[in-house]
């Protein structure tokens, strides 16, 4: 099991980072593929990304936690639970479109207008589901302190996400994980 972080950025490279030519969300081709279903489904990595989170967390909110924690459908709903569970916040799942069926909401989970969120993401790469998510939040009346991710690709992320006048942090980046292009 890692106990510091760059074993634990050598551990999520061991199990997640694959080889080849791979078309990104945004669009782009890759080189390299960092599947965050095998790391995001391994426990031992998930408690020490849950810890990671919550730290990262008070250190973007100060001295007033945030009332709730949100991360997206499909891969972010571990992270956040973690990081839930980690820091005894509550979290909301957000969903990539509404349902159409049931109550029909693309939120789930109790979230109330004026609550500060942090977002918490698995791979940024360009940084537009975070901000996708961070709209319905908003939209919802949430107040979005920051978006955390677990790994920056550095490929715009962070400059996207800042123009959208919020803070973004990553526990790593690619080059922590050991990737170089």
């Amino acid at each position: 099991m890692p106990t510091t972080r760059p074993e634990l950025a050598k551990a999520i490279a061991e199990v997640a980072l694959l080889r080849g030519t791979f078309t990104l969300r945004s669009g782009r081709t890759s080189r390299y593929y960092l599947d965050k279903y095998l790391f995001s489904t391994r426990p031992e990595l998930l408690r020490e990304l849950g810890e990671m989170f919550a730290e990262r967390i008070a250190l973007v909110a100060g001295r007033t936690p945030p009332d709730r924690l949100a991360g997206a459908e499909l891969g972010g709903i571990p992270l956040v639970t973690a990081a839930s569970l980690a820091t005894g916040i509550p979290s909301v799942f957000v969903r990539n479109a509404k349902k159409d069926y049931g109550t029909a909401r693309q939120l789930e989970g109790r979230l109330e207008s004026g609550e500060r969120v942090v977002f918490v993401e698995d791979v940024a790469t360009t940084g537009g589901q975070a901000i996708e998510a961070v709209r319905t939040l908003r939209d919802a009346g949430a107040e979005v302190l920051a978006v955390i991710c677990v790994i920056d690709r550095q490929e715009g992320a962070r400059e996207n996400v800042e123009s959208q006048g919020l803070r973004f942090e990553a526990l790593f980046t690619k080059h922590d994980l050991g990737i170089e292009e």
